[in-house]
C-alpha cells in the first residue's frame, strides 16, 4: 500500500492507494474506498531481484540518519550529465538504504529496499561509481521511475 498527502485549496487529503491493476486503482481517500479508472493501463515493470549469499552492508551515520545530499539543483540544460540516477522500478515505500553520499559502489550492489505489493525488492546500482546524492531515506513513498541514488 502507498500513501500520499495532498493539499487541495487548502485541505488535507489522506490518499492510500491499495491495489492497481490495468487502467484501475483501489484507493481510499481520508478512509473512504474508491475504485479509479484511468485513461491509460498503468504499467508494472517487471524486475528481478537477485539474492546474494553475503547481506548487503548497513552504512550510517553516527547519529543513525542516512547522511542526505543538498537538495538538488534546477534541473541542467538538456544534455547536460549529473550523473547516473538509480531509479524507482515501480511505486513503492522505502524499507532501508544501504548508501550513504560518499560510497564507492559496484554494479550490482544493493542500495535500497524497496517495498512494492506487498514484496520486498532490492534495488541495485547498474554502474560502478561514487554515490554523489542520495535522494530518500526510510519510510518515502517513491513513484516509478523517481531518482533514488545519483552516481557519478
Amino acid at each position: 500500500m502507498k500513501n500520499f498527502k495532498f493539499k487541495i485549496n487548502g485541505i488535507d487529503y489522506s490518499v492510500d492507494i491499495n491495489e492497481v491493476e490495468g487502467q484501475e486503482i483501489k484507493l481510499d481517500v481520508n478512509g473512504t474506498p474508491y475504485n479509479v479508472t484511468v485513461d491509460k493501463e498503468i504499467r508494472q515493470p517487471k524486475h528481478t531481484t537477485i539474492v546474494s549469499s553475503r547481506p548487503a552492508p548497513r552504512v550510517a551515520t553516527a547519529q543513525g540518519e542516512v547522511q542526505r545530499s543538498a537538495p538538488a539543483p534546477a534541473p541542467a540544460a538538456a544534455g547536460a550529465t549529473a550523473g547516473h540516477k538509480v531509479q524507482s522500478p515501480l511505486p513503492g515505500t522505502i524499507l532501508d538504504v544501504f548508501v550513504n553520499v560518499g560510497d564507492q559502489v559496484k554494479s550490482g550492489q544493493t542500495v535500497v529496499l524497496l517495498e512494492a505489493m506487498k514484496m520486498e525488492n532490492n534495488i541495485e546500482a547498474d554502474a560502478d561509481g561514487v554515490v554523489k546524492s542520495v535522494n530518500v531515506r526510510k519510510g518515502d513513498s517513491v513513484l516509478e521511475g523517481d531518482a533514488l541514488i545519483v552516481i557519478g
